[in-house]
């Protein structure tokens, strides 16, 4: 039996009226008639009592009734599906972000929730040290990060927000609270590096040199967001940030301090290039939407609202 001659059968087996199963299906009575015959034909035997008042099933056809409909639904739920799939509105999807990020966008979020309510959204923790390993290593499907990434393998979606540098130094830091500061007085001033983030993604947020060209000391190494953080409240070195991080980690032993002519810093969706995820690409579009109904400054806040 062929899948249409299936579902003939199983409303007929509902409906118990060729009529109401013809308009029900789009079909003709007579449709209905031959896919019926055709079936009894398959396994040997009737599997409807007929007559002029009415339509009944017999104990073969109630049997078979029984062992179609439930493999029947599967095979429904099954193409439906890889229907969504295929259109990018099921499936899972892994959102890599560092730390407090996610919260930033999820007026974006809430906006693909609400369209595609079958995709499960993950969240993974990228460490700002090491930006590109989770996506690379297939971790993550999209990554939230901060500019320039200019890599061959990685493609640079839409811009999602903007952020202004803070520069992040322990309470008692000479910079702490420094108003007017600028780039130039990092010359003195170590930041914390990392061994594996590319020099150029790092600059946006920790330079290397001042406006003049002076040589900003290298601080010690950090391998995650915590080790960063205390490296920085322990006064071994400083580090830039997004204008958010006062709000998220208010740390007594922590000062914020804006550097009034660093340049923003933006914030964009990245994935691997070879990816071909459709529901990576209803993501993509998705937020690339949100994006641009919102404010030019993408919602930026005073960076020092919440800070102790």
């Amino acid at each position: 039996m062929e899948l249409r001659d299936i579902e003939i059968f199983l409303v007929l087996a509902e409906e118990l009226h060729f009529g109401r199963t013809a308009e029900r299906l789009h079909v003709t009575p007579g449709r209905v008639s031959q896919s019926v015959g055709k079936a009894e034909r398959t396994v040997g035997g009737r599997l409807f009592e007929r007559t002029t008042r009415r339509v009944r099933l017999t104990p073969l056809g109630e049997q078979l009734r029984v062992d179609l409909a439930d493999g029947y639904r599967r095979i429904q739920l099954g193409l439906r599906s890889a229907r969504e799939a295929a259109a990018g509105t099921s499936g899972t999807l892994t959102l890599g972000t560092m730390g407090f990020m996610s919260r930033t966008v999820e007026g974006a979020l809430t906006l693909f929730r609400s369209r595609c309510p079958d995709v499960r959204l993950r969240h993974r923790e990228i460490h700002p040290p090491a930006p590109l390993d989770l996506l690379r290593a297939g971790e993550v499907d999209v990554a939230l990060l901060w500019l320039p990434v200019e890599e061959a393998d990685l493609t640079v979606g839409p811009v999602l927000r903007r952020s202004a540098v803070l520069l992040m130094t322990a309470a008692n830091h000479p910079l702490a609270g420094r108003d007017p500061l600028g780039l130039e007085e990092l010359g003195d001033c170590p930041m914390v590096r990392s061994a594996t983030m590319p020099s150029y993604i790092a600059a946006a947020m920790s330079p290397y040199r001042t406006p003049s060209g002076r040589r900003i000391p290298d601080g010690p190494s950090a391998r995650t967001w915590h080790e960063l953080l205390s490296i920085v409240a322990s006064g071994q070195a400083a580090a830039g940030v997004s204008d958010d991080t006062p709000c998220h980690y208010p740390w007594p032993d922590l000062a914020y301090t804006p550097i009034h002519d660093a340049a923003q810093v933006s914030w964009a969706l990245v994935w691997r290039t070879d990816a071909t995820d459709p529901l990576l690409r209803t993501f993509v579009e998705t937020t690339a939407e949100w994006a641009a109904s919102q404010p030019d400054d993408m919602g930026r806040k005073d960076p020092l609202r919440g800070a102790t």
